[in-house]
C-alpha cells in the first residue's frame, strides 16, 4: 500500500526499536526475510515491506537520513498538510458542496496540541518526525482526513452530470458535537454522490493495513474488534434517507490503492442496498458505469438532487 500517516516505520516493520544497534538491525532483517518469504509460506506484500524497510534504514547513511526526517525523492512531494485547490484538465468537474476532511483535520490539530503539551510551540504539525512519535489514534485522524480529500479529488473527475456533498451530517443534531466511534466520526457520511447511476453513500478510510471481507463486513489487523464500518455506513445512510425522503441505491467503502488487493469487491446487500469496498483508483470508473439495474434518470434525478440539497447539513 502507498505511504500514509498510519504506515508503520521501517523499525516497526523489522520488529526492532529505533535505538537498535546495526548488528541487531541486520539480524532482524534476516529474520524477517525468512519469516515473510513467499517460498516459506510468507506473504509477498509483507516480504516487499521488509525489503522496503531495509532500503530506508539498512545502511548508516540511509538510517541517519531517515532519522533526520528525510524521505526518498519518490515520497518527498507528498505532504500531509492540506493540499492547495487545483484544477486538472479542462473537463468540467462534478458539482461539489462541503469540506472533505475538514472535521478530521480539526480534531487532529486540537488533539495533537493536547498531546504535545500546553504552551509548546509546534512549527509544523505535519513533520514526519513528530508524526512518527504520535499515538496511532492521532495519526488515524490525519489518515482519515487525507483519505476523504483523496476521494474528493477522484469524485471531482466524474464531470458535470454528478453532484457531490462532502461531510454530510446524519444525526439530526446540527448544534451538537459529533460523537466518537470506532468508525471515526459517528453521525456523518463522508460523501453523498448523485448522478445517473444512482445515489451513493460513501465512507473513505485508511486503516494503514489491507482489509478483507467476512460475512458482508470488513475485517483486518488494524480494525478494532467492535468496528463495523459497513453496518455503520448503512445506518447513517438510512438516517439521512429518512430525513431527505430519498433512497440510497448503493453503499461504498473507499480504501487506498492496494487496500484489498481486489479493486472492487461486492459485500452483498446491506439493508436492501448493494454494498461494495472499492480501491480509490477504481472509484470514478465504478460510479460512472454504475451497478447493473441500478440508477436514476429523467425528472427523478432533479427531484432527488433538490431533496438532498435541502436536507444536507455539513459538519
Amino acid at each position: 500500500m502507498p505511504d500514509s500517516p498510519l504506515a508503520a516505520s521501517p523499525y516497526e516493520v523489522l520488529g526492532v526499536a529505533a535505538t537498535a544497534t546495526d548488528d541487531e538491525l541486520r539480524r532482524a532483517y534476516r529474520r524477517r526475510l525468512r519469516q515473510t518469504h513467499p517460498d516459506t509460506g510468507g506473504a509477498a506484500l509483507e516480504f516487499d515491506r521488509v525489503q522496503r524497510a531495509w532500503e530506508l534504514i539498512g545502511t548508516a547513511d540511509a538510517r541517519a537520513a531517515y532519522d533526520r526526517g528525510a524521505r526518498p525523492a519518490s515520497t518527498e512531494d507528498r505532504t500531509w498538510a492540506p493540499a492547495a485547490p487545483r484544477r486538472e484538465g479542462t473537463r468540467p468537474a462534478a458539482r461539489s458542496h462541503g469540506h472533505p476532511g475538514g472535521w478530521y483535520r480539526e480534531q487532529f490539530l486540537v488533539l495533537l496540541h493536547e498531546w504535545v503539551g500546553r504552551g509548546v510551540e509546534v512549527p509544523d504539525p505535519y513533520d514526519p518526525r513528530l508524526l512518527a512519535r504520535a499515538p496511532r489514534e492521532l495519526r488515524h485522524l490525519l489518515a482519515q482526513a487525507v483519505a476523504e480529500e483523496d476521494t474528493a479529488r477522484a469524485l471531482a473527475t466524474l464531470g458535470i452530470g454528478f453532484t457531490v456533498w462532502h461531510d454530510v451530517r446524519t444525526d439530526g443534531d446540527a448544534a451538537g458535537a459529533l460523537r466518537a466511534s470506532p468508525q471515526g466520526a459517528g453521525g456523518k457520511i463522508d460523501h453523498v454522490v448523485l448522478g445517473p447511476t444512482g445515489l451513493w453513500a460513501m465512507l473513505s478510510e485508511d486503516w494503514g493495513e489491507p482489509v478483507s471481507v467476512r460475512r458482508g463486513e470488513l475485517v483486518g489487523p488494524a480494525l478494532a474488534r467492535d468496528e463495523r464500518p459497513v453496518h455503520e455506513l448503512a445506518q447513517r445512510a438510512r438516517h439521512f434517507a429518512r430525513a431527505a425522503r430519498v433512497r440510497f441505491t448503493s453503499l461504498v467503502i473507499v480504501v487506498p490503492d492496494g487496500g484489498t488487493g481486489e479493486g472492487v469487491t461486492s459485500l452483498g446487500s446491506v439493508k436492501g442496498m448493494p454494498a461494495l469496498v472499492v480501491e480509490r483508483p477504481r472509484l470514478a470508473d465504478l460510479v460512472r458505469r454504475g451497478i447493473p439495474g441500478v440508477g436514476i434518470g429523467g425528472t427523478d434525478l432533479f427531484e432527488v438532487r433538490t431533496r438532498v440539497q435541502a436536507a444536507a447539513r455539513f459538519v
